[in-house]
């Protein structure tokens, strides 16, 4: 052994309090817990195993949730961001509209408004609700009714325009489908505040209903065909691009309804990103940026083809 005298020693105060070790304990804004460890009134879908936020009744916790990676992360910045843009959007769009065309009014403005309104309240409406899912049961069950809501409102937003364009010679079919289309609406949003209608077992029928809320667009999109033949509402209404569009939130529901692809496994591998609920909600900004990009072209069509130009029988 070395010589003793070499070695200092060091001398400790007993009296002196020793430095803490740093925790790695996360804290209770970023902590995630395992559907095990959840409350039952947070249990939506078996499938996704983990990534769960802490629950507690308060905003300010809620806000900091957004900084952290959980499993609700996609779906509330997706829906976020996205009304945002519907926002930046509308903007701009009104600022073109009157200058692009000299015969562009205020009834253009007022069907784009429509379809604006409907996809700002369904994202902005959406974000919130998965925001506040880690608040309180109570929070839970009303920003969920607001979730459908927002689906509703863009849904009949969007057919606004697109019967506008699509049947303008005809104003009285434009009443009657106008009229068809907000009373499914209006059907979908009082079944959706229901709470009988709003538990994991009925998610499978309230999918269905919103299905064929959307498919009930089918009737006019054929009565069209027959008065002005494919290619003719096609000019008018983009109609190519709105049966992609439907397509998409139909593709987008069936995912979500069906739990694909997280029901598929293994266990974990979904549960931050690229479940069905954050695939529906991708498929949901495609379906309404496609929509906006097909009633801009009638929009164009409107103001320099045939769209206006109305023939007399």
């Amino acid at each position: 052994m070395g010589d003793q005298s070499t070695l200092r020693q060091r001398h400790v105060d007993p009296s002196t309090p020793a430095a803490p070790a740093p925790s790695t304990k996360p804290t209770i804004s970023n902590a995630l817990l395992s559907w095990d460890a959840i409350d039952h009134w947070r249990r939506d879908n078996h499938y996704i195993t983990g990534g769960y936020r802490i629950d507690k009744p308060s905003y300010h916790h809620t806000f900091l949730s957004l900084r952290h990676l959980h499993n609700e992360s996609v779906n509330i910045w997706s829906h976020l961001l996205g009304a945002v843009i519907a926002v930046l959007s509308s903007t701009y769009l009104y600022t073109q509209i009157k200058p692009r065309y000299e015969n562009a009014n205020q009834q253009d403005v007022l069907v784009f408004g429509c379809f604006f309104t409907g996809a700002f309240l369904c994202l902005g409406m959406s974000a919130t609700f998965h925001a506040l899912l880690s608040h309180s049961q109570d929070h839970a069950k009303w920003g969920n009714k607001l979730d459908y809501m927002g689906i509703v409102l863009l849904i009949v937003g969007s057919y606004v325009p697109a019967l506008y364009y699509g049947f303008f010679c005809e104003p009285l079919l434009i009443r009657y489908y106008l009229v068809l289309i907000f009373t499914l609406g209006t059907g979908c949003a009082l079944v959706s505040w229901v709470d009988r209608f709003r538990t994991s077992a009925w998610r499978p029928y309230r999918t269905a209903m919103f299905i064929a809320l959307g498919l009930s667009g089918i009737v006019p999109v054929a009565h069209g065909v027959t008065i002005f033949g494919y290619s003719g509402l096609d000019d008018r209404m983009s109609i190519s691009l709105v049966i992609l569009h439907g397509a998409m939130y139909i593709f987008g529901a069936v995912l979500y309804a069906s739990r694909f692809p997280e029901r598929m496994g293994p266990a974990g591998r979904f549960d931050i990103w690229g479940s069905s609920h954050q695939i529906f909600h991708l498929c949901v900004l495609l379906a309404a940026g496609t929509h906006l990009y097909g009633m801009g072209k009638a929009f164009d069509y409107h103001h320099t083809g045939l769209g206006s130009t109305c023939v007399l029988n």
